[in-house]
This record gives C-alpha cells, structure tokens and sequence, in this order.
C-alpha cells in the first residue's frame, strides 16, 4: 500500500491533490507530473509514503532539476515507487554507458558465471537510511535535523510544518 500526493504553493496557500503513480517509470515523468499541477512554475511536492516503512519527498521549482529526499533507501529500493527516486545520480553511480573503464572485461564475457560478486555489491549500492537533499524543506520550515527525525507519520507532520496538513488530508 502506498500513498501519494503532489502540494502545490500558490499565492492562496499550498493546494493538494492525490496521484496516482502507475503510470509514472521515470523521474522525469513524475516531475512532468508535479509541473502539471503548477502552471505558474511555483514549488511542488510529491510527497510518497510506502507501508509507513520510507517515505521520499521530490521538490519541482519550475524548471530546475528535481530535488530528493528519501527516508530511507533500501526500503525505497524494494518499491517499485522507491525505485523512481533512487536515481543513478542519487546514488552515486556512474550513469556513463560509454565509459570503457566501467567494463569488466574479465573473460567471463561469454557465460562463465560472476554473478557472486555482482550480487554482494548491488546490495551495497543502496544505503540503509537517509539518502538526498536533507535540505530540501529547510527554507519551508523543515529542517534537516527536523526531517531526519520524522516518525511514521512523516508526510502529516511535513503538512503541518508547510501549514498544509488540512489540504492534505482531503486527499487522504
């Protein structure tokens, strides 16, 4: 089960409406998804609770790349929503398909079995924890310390910091 929403601040205060993300396989998706919601470019949220174990947060700015914070990154990574946050970028990886020197070209190119030492880095590539932008919500009164510390009801708390939490829960 989860749960998502977009916030949009307009001159009359934050506006909310609930999405759906079934369609979304991109972040560039859901960032077209977050703009939609704000013709005038104002800022947007997309606030995403998975089973109350993470929750992710993405910031659209009107055209500026889309900001991320996500609660925890290894729960995220077993979400197929989780997954559309957790970019290469985000996670450090080189994303560089041509780059020569990330090849492994050690012999076992035409089906020797390598897979042991693939799987134990891939699990080690998503970090358990906090992962992104912690200063993502800091100049809308969400502090990184404050956002660090969020419990399992964090997108309720997030809403009421923004002043939105009315908004938020009629789309709940």
């Amino acid at each position: 089960m989860y749960f998502a929403a977009l916030l949009a601040r307009t001159e009359d205060g934050w506006e909310a409406s609930d999405t759906e993300l079934d369609d979304v396989e991109t972040l560039s998706d859901l960032a077209d998804l977050a703009r939609e919601a704000s013709p005038d470019d104002d800022t947007v949220l997309v606030l995403i609770e998975q089973e109350d174990s993470w929750f992710g947060v993405v910031r659209i700015d009107g055209e500026d790349d889309p900001r991320i914070y996500v609660s925890d990154a290894a729960a995220a990574a077993r979400s197929s929503y989780g997954e559309i946050l957790l970019t290469d970028e985000l996670l450090g990886r080189n994303s560089d398909d041509d780059d020569l020197d990330a090849l492994d070209l050690d012999g076992t190119e035409d089906g020797e079995d390598d897979d042991a030492e693939d799987d134990g880095s891939a699990a080690e590539a998503v970090p358990h924890g906090p992962l992104g932008d912690t200063a993502i919500l800091d100049d809308l009164g969400v502090g990184e310390k404050e956002l660090k510390s969020l419990s399992d009801d964090a997108l309720t708390e997030i809403a009421e910091a923004l002043g939105a939490s009315e908004v938020l829960e009629t789309v709940r």
